[in-house]
C-alpha cells in the first residue's frame, strides 16, 4: 500500500515562500506521476501542478504558474512543491497524490493515492 505524507506547511506572510514535501513509501515511487492539489475553506479541491515519473514534464495551474515549481528526488522517494510570492488566496490544505502508471493528469480522480494534507496559511 502506497503511503504519502506531506510536510512543510505553515503560516507565512504574503510575498513569502514555502517548500512542501511529500514523502512516499510502500510502492514504486520512481514510476509514479505525482500531483499537488489544494482545498481552501468552503471550496472544492483544485489542481495545483503535476510532474511525470522522470521529472522531465511538469504542468501548473494558471493560478500558481510562474510562482511555483514542482520537482522530485526519486532516490529519496520525495516530491516537492516550491511556492514563492505567496498570496492570501494560496491559503489552503495542500495534498499530494500519486498515479501509478506515471502519466500526468490535471484532475484528481485520475490519482489513486493521496496524502493527508498539510495546511498553508498566508497572512496579508
Amino acid at each position: 500500500q502506497v503511503q504519502l505524507v506531506e510536510s512543510g506547511g505553515g503560516l507565512v506572510q504574503a510575498g513569502g515562500s514555502l517548500r512542501l514535501s511529500c514523502a512516499a513509501s510502500g510502492g514504486s515511487f520512481s514510476s509514479y506521476a505525482m500531483g499537488w492539489f489544494r482545498q481552501a475553506p468552503g471550496k472544492e479541491r483544485e489542481f495545483v501542478g503535476t510532474i511525470n515519473w522522470s521529472g522531465t514534464n511538469t504542468y501548473y495551474a494558471d493560478s500558481v504558474k510562474g510562482r511555483s515549481t514542482i520537482s522530485r528526488d526519486n532516490a529519496k522517494n520525495t516530491v516537492y512543491l516550491q511556492m514563492n510570492s505567496l498570496k492570501p488566496e494560496d491559503t489552503a490544505v495542500y495534498y499530494c497524490a500519486a498515479r501509478a502508471d506515471g502519466t500526468t493528469y490535471l484532475t484528481e480522480y485520475n490519482y489513486e493515492y493521496w496524502g493527508q494534507g498539510t495546511q498553508v496559511t498566508v497572512s496579508s
